[in-house]
């Protein structure tokens, strides 16, 4: 995927699943509106463009629905059936996401998730949507990221064990 590019998926049934799912990187003003994003697996190392001359390599996927490394607004999604939901940063370690800057917003966290929602490391996120089922956290952090989490509809599992909402430390919420 290349710069200034829109997924859009308004008006019709469009759903990525069974496979890697998506993965971003080093791209910027990416849209993705109104996918179905579900039963995302892991898979082995890949080509991935990086610029419209450009292909680099990238090691397995972890079975995210959306793996993201740069800035990226994700909104107006359904959101169903997964472990590990989007990741948002490389790892712990990578100090380079510390000015990545990802809006997610609008979107619905439903039936059959159980973690990340996102999962947020270094870097600036704005957080804004639905949550109506997880099983283990809707909203993680680690690597010291600022999570400006506002806005967001909460209905508690029946679960009493799941019934946190966010996993991070205290401080990288605004």
């Amino acid at each position: 995927m290349n710069s200034f590019k829109t997924i859009d998926a308004r008006g019709v049934n469009v759903h990525i699943a069974n496979g890697a799912c998506i993965t971003i990187q080093y791209v910027t003003n990416i849209i993705i509106h109104g996918l179905r994003i579900h039963n995302c697996k892991r898979t082995g190392n890949a080509m991935v463009r990086s610029s419209p001359l450009h292909f680099s390599w990238r090691t397995m996927a972890d079975g995210d629905g959306i793996s993201i490394f740069g800035a990226i607004t994700i909104s107006n999604n359904l959101f169903t059936h997964h472990n590990e939901v989007m990741l948002l940063g490389h790892s712990d370690s990578y100090k380079r996401d510390k000015v990545m800057q990802v809006t997610v917003a609008y979107n619905h966290f439903g039936e059959g998730l159980v973690q990340r929602m996102p999962r947020c490391r270094h870097g600036y996120f704005h957080v804004n949507n639905d949550y109506t089922h997880w099983d283990m956290h809707a909203i993680g952090g680690s690597a010291n990221p600022t999570i400006n989490s506002e806005g967001n509809g909460y209905v508690a599992p029946s679960n009493p064990n799941a019934k946190e909402d966010s996993y991070t430390n205290p401080e990288s919420f605004l």
